[in-house]
C-alpha cells in the first residue's frame, strides 16, 4: 500500500446532496492518495447514480456489498451517527479499515464495543474530529508547544451552535433527540472542546457541566412549524487540565449579535486568542491573535507552511488535510490521525459532563 492509491469506500453517498457528497468526496478526489471505488445508498438506483457522477467503479445498494468488495481498502462511514454501530461493526468485521465521523457512537457504550472489535481485528481507524487538521488551531498548538504563553493558567471557550436556535431545517430535526447523538452538545461543542484540548497538548483530569434548555420551543424553517427544542440549546463545562489549569466552556444555541466564536489561552508568559465570525470552529474565518510580555494583543497570521492543499477555508479545507493525514498513517505508519481510541476519550469526557449533574468528574 505504499504506492497505489487507497481504495475507498463511501458508505451513505446521495449524487445531490448529504455530508460524504459536500466534503468528503472533493477532499478525496482532490488528493492521489486516494481513488474511490464504491459507493453505496440504500436505494440501487441512487447508488449508481451517484457511483456515475463521481467516477466510483461501483454503487452498491447495501452496506454489505461495500464492505466486502475486495476493491475496497478504506471504509468511509458518514451516515446519521444511529447508524454507525451497524455499520462500523460490518466494516470492521469484513477486515477492513474505517474512517468514521464523529460522534463515533450515540452514546460512550457504542463507542467502546468499536473501539473493542477494532482492537481485536487489529484493524486501522480514524475518526472525523478533523477540526484538528485546520491550519489556524495547528499553528496554535505549535505556539503553546515552543513555550509562547509560558505554562498554562486557563482556557475560556465561547461558542454558538448556529442550528438549535430559533429555527432548524427540517433535516436536523432528528438532532433535537439527545439519544441520537447529533444535538450541539455532541457536535460542534464536543469538536470545539476537542480542538482546544489538541492545541494545548493537555487532557482534562475532572470536568463538571450542565445543560439546559432557554428556548422551549424552535421553528422548522421550511414550514413554520412551532416544535418542542428537547435538546439543550446552552453548554457548561467547567474542569481542570493536567497541569490544574482551568478551562471553562459555554455554547449557546443559534447565533448570537456578540461574539460567537473565541477562544483564549492564558499564560504566564504570553496569551492567545482564536475567533471567528461564526459559531463552529468546522466552518473557518478564523484569526489568530497573541501577546507576549507587555505587548498588546496584535493578528499572528498562520504561517504558508501549515498546509491547506489547495482547499478553500472551511470543511473541505479540514477533511482535505485529515485525509492526507490518514494517507500517511496508513502508507507510512504514522500517527496523524485521531483514532477510534481519541473517539472514546472524548465521548468520556461527554458522558462524565451529562452523567455528574453539576458534579465534577474524574475523566
Amino acid at each position: 500500500m505504499t504506492s497505489n492509491p487507497i481504495k475507498v469506500g463511501i458508505i451513505g453517498v446521495h449524487p445531490d446532496k448529504g455530508w460524504a457528497t459536500t466534503a468528503h468526496i472533493p477532499a478525496l478526489q482532490a488528493l492521489p492518495q486516494f481513488r474511490i471505488t464504491a459507493v453505496s445508498h440504500n436505494k440501487q438506483e441512487t447508488a449508481q447514480a451517484a457511483a456515475l457522477k463521481f467516477g466510483a467503479d461501483r454503487g452498491f445498494g447495501t452496506t454489505e456489498e461495500l464492505v466486502n468488495d475486495p476493491n475496497v481498502d478504506l471504509v468511509v462511514v458518514t451516515v446519521k451517527v444511529p447508524h454507525h454501530l451497524e455499520l462500523v461493526t460490518m466494516a470492521l468485521e469484513a477486515g477492513k479499515a474505517v474512517f468514521s465521523e464523529w460522534p463515533l457512537g450515540m452514546n460512550l457504550r457504542d463507542a467502546e464495543k468499536m473501539l473493542a472489535l477494532a482492537r481485536k481485528r487489529n484493524a486501522f481507524t480514524a475518526i472525523g474530529l478533523q477540526t484538528r487538521s485546520v491550519p489556524a488551531i495547528n499553528f496554535m498548538k505549535d505556539l503553546i508547544k515552543d513555550g509562547y504563553v509560558g505554562d498554562i493558567l486557563s482556557v475560556t471557550i465561547l461558542g454558538s451552535g448556529i442550528i438549535w436556535g430559533e429555527e432548524i431545517n427540517e433535516s436536523y430535526l432528528y438532532t433535537l433527540d439527545m439519544a441520537n447523538g447529533a444535538s450541539m452538545f455532541h457536535v460542534p461543542f464536543a469538536h470545539t472542546l476537542d480542538a482546544a484540548l489538541y492545541a494545548l497538548g493537555s487532557k482534562l483530569k475532572s470536568v463538571s457541566g450542565a445543560l439546559s434548555n432557554s428556548r422551549a420551543m424552535t421553528r422548522i424553517a421550511e414550514t413554520g412549524q412551532q416544535v418542542p427544542l428537547t435538546a439543550p440549546d446552552q453548554v457548561i463545562a467547567a474542569g481542570l487540565l493536567s497541569n490544574g489549569a482551568a478551562l471553562s466552556a459555554h455554547f449557546r444555541g443559534g447565533l448570537s449579535r456578540g461574539t460567537n466564536f473565541h477562544i483564549e489561552i492564558n499564560g504566564t508568559k504570553g496569551d492567545l486568542i482564536l475567533t471567528s465570525p461564526v459559531g463552529y470552529v468546522g466552518l473557518g474565518g478564523f484569526t489568530v491573535k497573541g501577546a507576549q510580555g507587555t505587548e498588546q494583543m496584535q493578528e499572528l497570521p498562520v504561517p504558508p507552511l501549515y498546509e491547506t492543499l489547495g482547499f478553500e477555508d472551511g470543511f473541505s479545507q479540514s477533511v482535505g488535510v485529515a485525509y492526507s493525514r490518514i494517507a500517511s498513517d496508513m502508507k507510512n505508519h504514522t500517527k496523524l490521525s485521531p483514532s477510534f481510541e481519541d473517539a472514546v476519550n472524548l465521548h468520556r469526557v461527554l458522558d462524565a459532563i451529562v452523567s455528574g449533574n453539576g458534579e465534577r468528574r474524574d475523566v
